[in-house]
Parts: structure tokens; sequence; C-alpha cells
């Protein structure tokens, strides 16, 4: 069998680096910080950003609720004509009062609101847990239309006992909400609070 190979970002050579985790293709990274700063100054938001509005409006709301990572999935839809896909990803931190992991993972999914499917999951780096919730987008965005979406959760504690690592992936394509389940409990699977990754290396293979 061929062994898979990653692409790393720079991001994950940081010293400030305190999570990994593997994406796979069709996720684009978003620059948080730079569409907020263009947020920041609205006068930068005229003209030819104009149509961007509810994206840098997005970009506000995903920092103030602690978002340090956002990447914009598109795929095609195998099972349904080929039409296209879009998906959002995001990992924020929560932090905790110490609690064992397992139960961290436990009240998280119980405090989580509208879940629709719950399910706990047994992953390399330890216990965890998943929510699907749907929601409508936020008013903030001023869409012209209501929309709404499903939205998968995975709360990964910390080896610490002390903070939440939350991977989101949330989608318009709500008929498809059992594979964007099942591609955030895959995305989960890679996390690793140790950095996985060989000094000097550009691309690290998995291991099957």
């Amino acid at each position: 069998m061929r062994r898979a190979l990653y692409a790393i970002d720079d991001s994950a050579r940081s010293e400030d680096a305190d999570v990994w985790f593997a994406l796979p293709p069709g996720f684009v990274p978003l620059p948080l910080q730079e569409l907020t700063g263009t947020w920041s100054a609205p006068e930068q938001a005229r003209g030819q950003l104009t149509d961007f509005g509810p994206v840098l409006r997005l970009a506000r709301l995903l920092v103030e609720a602690g978002t340090v990572h956002c990447c914009l999935g598109l795929h095609v839809d195998d099972e349904g004509g080929g039409d296209p896909l879009s998906s959002l990803f995001t990992l924020a931190w929560r932090l905790t009062g110490w609690a064992p992991r397992s139960v961290l993972a436990a009240r998280a999914a119980a405090g989580a609101e509208r879940a629709e499917h719950i399910e706990a999951l047994d992953l390399p780096c330890g216990p965890a847990a998943l929510v699907q919730t749907r929601l409508a987008a936020p008013p903030e965005l001023g869409l012209s239309a209501p929309c709404e979406l499903v939205q998968a959760t995975a709360y990964v504690p910390c080896p610490d006992g002390e903070r939440i690592a939350i991977l989101s992936l949330a989608t318009t394509a709500v008929r498809r909400a059992g594979h964007y389940r099942a591609l955030l409990t895959d995305i989960a699977g890679t996390v690793s609070f140790e950095s996985p990754l060989a000094e000097g290396s550009d691309d690290v293979s998995d291991k099957d």
C-alpha cells in the first residue's frame, strides 16, 4: 500500500504550537487575524471588499468566540450529481477546572444545546465526545435569506485535564450530515498534544 503524505503548515513548527491535527484535501486556511484587521478599519471594507462583508463579520465572530484556526472546505457531492459542497472547520480552546478527561468530554457533550446526535470517542490521544447540532446562520452575518446549518463538534480534552480542544465542522449541506460527522471523527482521530513531526522533515507519512 502506498503511504499517504501530508503537507505540513508552518504553524505546526511554531514553538507556541500545543495541538496538532491533519485535514484531508479540499480545506483552505482562512487568515482570521488579517480578516479581522480589515474589519477593524471600516474604510478598508469599502469598494472591492463590499461583497465580502459576511466573511469579515464571520471572521470577527469566530475570533471573539476564541477560534484560533479556521479552514474553508470545498468538495464535490459524489452522491448528488457533482454539486459543490462547502464547509467551515474551526479549532478553539475552552479552559476548564481540572477533571478526568473522560469526565470533561462527557460534560462538554451534555452541555451542548439542540444536540441531535451524541457519542463518545476513544481517540489515540485519549477520550473525547462528538456532538451534532442543527442551527441557523448567525444573524450578524447579514445574509439575505435564512440559512440552516448542521455542525459536528468534537470535544478533545488535553492531557493536563484543564483545557478542551474544540474541533467543529459546519456545513449547509444538511442532507450530508452523516458524512460530515464521519469526516470530523476522522480528523479528531489525528489530534495529538505532542508534536508528531520529525526534525527537518517537510512531509510526514502515515503508519499504514
